[in-house]
């Protein structure tokens, strides 16, 4: 479906430029945009690598394990359905606190192994849990405090002031998981009543 979507928007772009007699900034952006995607992957490729090795590191010595004990109790309100001192929780925890800091790429390695152990408690495996669901909703909300990545982009294109989005970063994240959340349940409420 997605790709649908994007198909739609690559055609209606193209189509515009033509409508608009812009039809060379298509072609620079072609002949530009592979280079440019590279340069900002290799400026943001040792910051993802460092996260990932600090990430394996807290894991390995178990302080990932401490973190998602600490946020134990709220787990049990967002994720009834996962046991206690389930693994899950602790990929769930670093993914998130991953994210938190705002380099997301670096925390997809532990979405994945979050998804999976969900995955292994889920009876049905031909649809998605509620936790996976939740966890998915959670994850797509952009959880961010810091943003990291994007400070980094901001400095690298030049920006006056790159961490001033901190605040509107923080509003965004706070209101973007509550609203999540509330659907979340409303539409697992509704659903459950069919």
């Amino acid at each position: 479906m997605m790709n649908k979507i994007w198909g739609v928007f690559i055609i209606l772009g193209i189509l515009f430029s033509f409508i608009t007699g812009n039809a060379e900034v298509i072609n620079n952006e072609i002949i530009n945009a592979p280079g440019e995607i590279f340069s900002i992957f290799l400026s943001m490729l040792p910051l993802m690598i460092l996260w990932s090795g600090i990430m394996n590191i807290a894991k390995d010595a178990g302080l990932l394990d401490k973190i998602a004990n600490l946020m134990t109790p709220l787990f049990r309100i967002i994720f009834p359905d996962i046991p206690k001192g389930h693994e899950s929780l602790g990929y769930i925890a670093s993914n998130l606190t991953i994210n938190m800091l705002g380099i997301h790429n670096a925390s997809t390695p532990f979405g994945l192994k979050a998804m999976k152990s969900l995955n292994e408690l889920n009876t049905d495996k031909k649809k998605a849990s509620r936790s996976m669901i939740t966890f998915l909703v959670l994850n797509t909300s952009g959880v961010t405090i810091i943003a990291t990545d994007i400070i980094a982009i901001r400095s690298m294109y030049g920006s006056s002031n790159p961490s001033m989005i901190l605040v509107t970063t923080i509003m965004a994240t706070v209101l973007g998981v509550f609203v999540g959340l509330i659907l979340d349940k409303l539409l697992y409420k509704i659903w459950r009543k069919k």
